[in-house]
């Protein structure tokens, strides 16, 4: 099998990059090299600051001098990382908006925003890779992988910084169209509603309202009725693992396809409509600039399979 050997790298961290973590810097850095062997040569002292070991969880200042030993990465492995993003390309044509200070996708269903929990690769890693000449690409907040639509992309660290402070003060809104059992009460505005995240023995993350939990809010708007379903515009406040799914369940009115917190029953129902996966989609995003100043709002169009359901719904019996 044959390697690839790069040369050694002495890297000057400047200060857009300052203040992250050295094995995140690594991770972004090292495209396709596996985790566990950055951990590796960092806990050998193959890879130093300013002439010095660290550990990974150092957090790098302007001017530091990195040292990035050469890695050796299987031909192998980089065939693997080929096929990959032969499957992920197609997130060219998903991008809504894009400066030099950050990037808007609309993420399709059934991709996860980042590796873990079985994945090794996800829509963060693809972007990465697809644009090795980026210095910097960070989630700014994250997406279920089943749910699709806006998922915002930091391009600058200063950004990424100046975007997660929206998010604490509340001033980035997010909004979603969910398709829901039953008839929405028109009534109901918002949910509030704790919840406490579970992590099952098998790493699975399951949700639930308790008194104990985190506190939460989610509010509503009817967009649409139809006889067995409710299309309604979903703004959560808070932003907890599942809120929105958890809270329409709360409610007794669980979103379709959602194979989780769903009723297969509802799902049955609707299968002449041709869905086939969550009806949770990041309609729209609202927030500053964070370069500029301007309010920007981002729309993500439904996918085709959404946009046939509602289609469906709308022309057959389940009309109301």
């Amino acid at each position: 099998m044959k390697i690839k050997d790069p040369s050694v790298q002495l890297i000057s961290i400047s200060a857009d990059e300052a203040g992250q973590r050295l094995d995140n810097f690594l991770l972004a850095r090292l495209k396709g090299v596996p985790k566990s062997l950055i951990y590796r040569i960092v806990r050998k002292g193959e890879v130093r600051v300013n002439k010095g070991r660290v550990k990974p969880e150092y957090k790098l200042v302007a001017a530091d001098i990195v040292r990035l030993p050469p890695v050796r990465v299987a031909e192998r492995e980089t065939m693997q990382l080929s096929t990959k993003l032969d499957k992920v390309a197609l997130l060219a044509d998903c991008i809504l908006f894009e400066d030099e200070y950050l990037l808007v996708l609309n993420k399709p269903s059934g991709i996860a925003v980042h590796g873990g929990s079985g994945l090794d690769f996800g829509i963060i890693e693809a972007l990465r890779a697809l644009r090795p000449e980026a210095r910097f690409l960070e989630l700014v907040h994250r997406l279920d992988r089943d749910t699709s639509g806006v998922l915002l992309i930091a391009k600058k660290r200063s950004v990424l910084r100046l975007l997660h402070q929206q998010l604490r003060l509340k001033n980035m809104q997010k909004d979603y169209l969910a398709l829901v059992r039953g008839q929405w009460p028109s009534h109901c505005k918002a949910i509030q509603a704790p919840l406490l995240k579970n992590i099952l023995q098998g790493g699975e993350r399951v949700v639930k309202v308790n008194s104990v939990g985190k506190p939460s809010e989610t509010r509503f708007k009817v967009e649409e009725r139809f006889a067995q379903a409710t299309l309604v515009k979903a703004s959560p406040i808070t932003g907890r693992t599942h809120q929105i799914r958890v809270h329409t369940l709360h409610m007794g009115h669980p979103i379709a396809g959602d194979n989780r917190y769903g009723d297969r029953e509802f799902d049955l129902e609707l299968q002449g409509s041709g869905l086939r996966r969550l009806f949770l989609h990041a309609s729209a995003l609202c927030f500053e600039h964070p370069h500029l100043g301007t309010s920007m709002r981002v729309e993500a169009p439904l996918d085709d399979q959404l946009r046939y359901c509602l289609q469906i719904l709308r022309k057959t019996s389940l009309f109301l």
